[in-house]
């Protein structure tokens, strides 16, 4: 793992957590390249020595924002499937009942992650090896479901609707609706039918 890609100080304390929080939100809102340290510290009323007693760079602070909105994303997503109770195929589905919740929020701008890998294009930059992460343990979340499902091939199953779920992603993005996640919904269930 790559040195910008842990915090220094991994340790939650209060301005820690209101430092990634700030930053976070300024991100998704604004994004990587265009928020600058000052507008952050600024935003959270907090003295530039916090940042660096926390963080070696505005790249680790990004990393470290990126990591803690995948983990939230995937405890929701989480939360969403166990609450649907045992039958495998409700569990599958409980995953895009979440991104239509999410598609619907007021705050719905998009993936954080797919907008980071844009700006951070380098395969190489820890931005992006946080991005890919954090993607792959979406695709592996998909194949766990798949697989309780017996379908045949639950990988490239889960490829494919990892795909299905991105372009609803950019879709709902761009043109506002948030309805698009039913024709991912029902993409979904003609591959596994067909499989």
């Amino acid at each position: 793992m790559s040195k910008t890609s842990v915090a220094s100080n991994p340790s939650s304390t209060p301005k820690r957590d209101l430092l990634l929080d700030t930053a976070a939100r300024l991100f998704y809102r604004d994004g990587y390249h265009a928020v600058g340290i000052d507008t952050i510290l600024a935003e959270a009323g907090l003295a530039k020595m916090t940042l660096y007693h926390h963080f070696a760079s505005k790249e680790e602070l990004i990393v470290a924002a990126l990591e803690r909105r995948g983990q939230e994303i995937a405890n929701g997503i989480s939360a969403a499937v166990e609450a649907v109770g045992s039958s495998p195929k409700k569990r599958l589905l409980a995953v895009f009942d979440w991104y239509e919740r999410w598609f619907k929020s007021k705050d719905f701008n998009g993936c954080a992650f797919i907008r980071a890998a844009g700006e951070y294009p380098e395969l190489a930059s820890p931005v992006h090896q946080v991005v890919a992460r954090r993607k792959h343990a979406a695709r592996e979340t998909l194949e766990i479901l798949l697989a309780d499902l017996s379908v045949a091939s639950p990988r490239s199953l889960a490829g494919q609707i990892q795909l299905l779920l991105e372009g609803a992603i950019v879709t709902a993005h761009t043109s506002g609706d948030p309805t698009v996640i039913g024709l991912a919904r029902e993409a979904t269930l003609a591959l596994i039918k067909a499989a």
